[in-house]
């Protein structure tokens, strides 16, 4: 799971400045890292789920949520429709993907998290705005990349408020290492779009360095991108802002082939 702002996150993240538990299996710096020490894309932590995040995980579950596989499920079917995909890796309580939703209704949603709460809590928006372009797998975002997403099929992906891992000896752990970049170009379209947000500085210039890395990656800005319109500023964040914190947007494109 990626670690949201407090507005869109699980009820029980960590305060800001705490140490959270280490994810299994911290990432190897070598190519086949995921294969061996893998990359997780979230922390294990036990989450309360409310009574009406269960009833929403009870009734909208079966139709919303796609089961976990090894096999690349026909998403146009599941979908009901041929549209533009995104993926969103850790949605927290889901406030974000839902508004985004709302916004690009001619765009499907797949949004990967590993927390009943959050899941029970998007399905809960689901439900109450009568969103019908979202679909959710509650897995490990890495496998769920690696078995379930075929080659050069999505047409964008989000990554916003990842885990910082704040403290250096922590680093390691972040998502957005060279060998995970890799092999989530490697599911996009050439002409798709990466867009990762986050409040950590020393993050967002890890970030900034290891997608100008990827030879399949271009920037559509010099560095930093400004914030999308489709993008919800959160409470929290308009919080930080006025207390002069900054937020950072990073866009890129996948080159077409040759190019």
């Amino acid at each position: 799971m990626t670690n949201h702002d407090p507005d869109d996150a699980p009820q029980d993240r960590p305060p800001t400045g705490a140490d959270p538990q280490p994810a299994p299996g911290p990432a190897d710096a070598s190519a086949d890292g995921l294969h061996r020490r893998r990359i997780r894309s979230f922390v294990t932590r036990a989450g309360r789920v409310s009574t009406g995040q269960r009833r929403s995980l009870d009734e909208l579950g079966p139709r919303f949520v796609v089961p976990y596989g090894t096999a690349c499920p026909d998403w146009d079917a599941v979908f009901g429709r041929k549209a533009p995909r995104v993926l969103e890796i850790g949605f927290g309580m889901g406030a974000s993907t839902a508004e985004i939703a709302v916004q690009r209704p001619q765009d499907d949603f797949l949004g990967v998290e590993v927390h009943e709460p959050g899941v029970g809590a998007l399905l809960k928006l689901i439900g109450e705005q009568g969103l019908a372009n979202i679909r959710i797998v509650q897995h490990d975002a890495v496998e769920v990349l690696e078995q379930m997403i075929a080659p050069q099929s999505l047409d964008g992906v989000h990554i916003f408020f990842p885990d910082p891992w704040h403290k250096a000896r922590h680093h390691k752990r972040r998502l957005i290492q060279p060998p995970f970049v890799a092999r989530l170009v490697s599911r996009m379209k050439p002409g798709a779009y990466l867009h990762c947000a986050t409040d950590w500085q020393n993050y967002a210039e890890q970030m900034l360095e290891v997608l100008r890395a990827e030879p399949a990656l271009e920037n559509t800005a010099a560095d930093y991108a400004p914030r999308p319109d489709y993008r919800p500023v959160t409470k929290f964040e308009r919080r930080g802002l006025r207390l002069g914190h900054g937020v950072w947007d990073l866009v890129f494109r996948r080159r077409a082939d040759g190019e």
